[in-house]
């Protein structure tokens, strides 16, 4: 899951990069509101954590600002203030939800995911696909009941064709979905991770679309 950060707070923002990463983001961290409003017309980001007190301008500005574009990336506010109304504002501003610091990094990669079933209209924690469980939260995969070991990265594209099952996704799509925007990438990275998931959760379960991309087929009893 890309996740665009906007924190000036060198300290805060460099322990939630890292954080983050760690738990299979893929984040790309901005410190300043102005520069945050050009990186959100990036079609590939899947969530913004914006803080509120921002230098350029301040993030319900910003915010207020994508949303009168019509912009509906996801995107939970951090701040300092903890006041009702201060809560109130951020959310009838647009926020999908509103975190005050201090808080736990758990607490906020519970909240990311908890928004992201939203948008995608599940009510399950849990992606099942036929024999095929991810966990988001607990970052496994399960074929069969059986535990099936993937790398970040495997489970990042995974996880990704499972959202948005049915859909067809480029090359680029799941690049951008892997790497950010400093990342080197190889060109042959995304076939070489397909092909290892094939491998370990058969041929058939990852389609490849011709000139386009790749997909999971849609199931028709309601799993993604």
């Amino acid at each position: 899951m890309r996740v665009l950060l906007v924190e000036d707070d060198q300290l805060l923002g460099d322990g939630l990069s890292v954080g983050l990463e760690q738990m299979g983001y893929t984040v790309d961290w901005i410190t300043d509101g102005n520069q945050a409003e050009v990186a959100l017309q990036d079609n590939a980001l899947d969530l913004a954590i914006l803080d509120i007190s921002l230098p350029g301008q301040d993030g319900l500005t910003l915010l207020r600002r994508i949303r009168q574009q019509n912009n509906p990336i996801p995107v939970l506010l951090l701040t300092a203030r903890d006041s009702l109304d201060d809560r109130v504002l951020g959310l009838d501003s647009g926020a999908d939800d509103y975190l005050p610091k201090p808080f736990d990094l758990e607490e906020l990669a519970a909240r990311l995911r908890a928004i992201s079933r939203r948008r995608a209209g599940r009510g399950t924690p849990l992606l099942r696909h036929g024999a095929i469980t991810l966990d988001p939260a607990g970052r496994t995969v399960h074929l069969n009941d059986q535990p099936v070991t993937c790398t970040s990265r495997e489970f990042a594209i995974l996880e990704a064709l499972l959202v948005n099952s049915g859909q067809v996704l480029s090359r680029q799509r799941l690049e951008e979905a892997l790497y950010g925007w400093d990342d080197g990438v190889e060109s042959n990275a995304i076939e070489v991770y397909i092909h290892h998931l094939r491998k370990k959760l058969g041929k058939s379960t990852i389609q490849t679309i011709r000139g386009m991309g790749y997909k999971i087929p849609k199931q028709a009893d309601g799993n993604v």
